[in-house]
């Protein structure tokens, strides 16, 4: 248990140097980190926050090498869903046009000169038609 007990503390310590060096809207946008296998791993909880905390990789990293003793070579931000701890598994449902609009492209993409656009749109209202006939 002890083992465990110190390796929270080492990524609290570890947490905070990294605050230190960011902005304050930032820093309060990195909620865990650890190291595993020579590597940085920064958790965030948005896909903006990790994009942003990409542009701080090199001040990130020269922080923590200069105060931990076992060596980093990389750093990788991952994105955490808040809720669960795990990445968001929502499904999306598609939305299928109404009969008239796929009607409508069927029949405007036939007026098109480009062939190869006119058999994708033609191939995209068949498609959309298969599916709106399924639901």
């Amino acid at each position: 248990m002890a083992y465990f007990y110190s390796q929270i503390e080492q990524q609290q310590r570890i947490l905070q140097m990294i605050r230190r060096v960011l902005p304050d809207n930032l820093a309060k946008q990195t909620k865990h980190c650890l190291i595993k296998e020579r590597k940085l791993l920064i958790y965030t909880d948005s896909a903006v926050w990790a994009t942003q905390l990409r542009f701080y990789n090199t001040t990130i990293l020269a922080s923590v090498t200069t105060q931990n003793t076992a060596p980093i070579e990389s750093l990788q931000i991952k994105v955490i869903s808040t809720q669960t701890g795990l990445a968001s598994t929502l499904t999306r449902k598609a939305l299928i046009p109404s009969t008239e609009k796929i009607e409508a492209l069927k029949n405007n993409s036939l007026s098109i000169e480009d062939n190869q656009l006119r058999l994708a749109l033609l191939k995209l209202s068949t498609t959309l038609e298969r599916l709106s006939n399924n639901n």
